[in-house]
């Protein structure tokens, strides 16, 4: 996906990665996004989560609220995408949440 590479891009997950805690993150994100944006991006990884454990696209739609097709998006850039997902619920993981 790198076509979409340029300085503003490089400069805003600069600034997302130089975060320093959960409540920057809060009120960044509240400036940057809708609160609507905020809460898709919070559904797609809770979507992955649930995907890497095993669960069943019906069971995530009616546990987190997405489409079938959003699900399918998300499980197929957990099996062929840059491995963000994969990095993230590592993370995720790890800290124990």
């Amino acid at each position: 996906m790198s076509d979409y590479h340029n300085k503003s891009i490089d400069n805003l997950f600069k600034v997302i990665a130089d975060i320093g805690s959960v409540q920057e993150c809060y009120a960044f994100f509240e400036d940057l996004c809708t609160i609507k944006e905020i809460q898709d991006m919070a559904q797609r990884l809770e979507t992955a989560i649930l995907l890497k454990k095993g669960e069943n696209y019906q069971n995530i739609s009616s546990k987190v609220g997405v489409s079938s097709a959003t699900i399918s998006r998300v499980n197929r850039c957990l099996n062929y995408g840059s491995g963000g997902y994969k990095a993230a619920i590592e993370k995720i993981t790890t800290k124990g949440n």
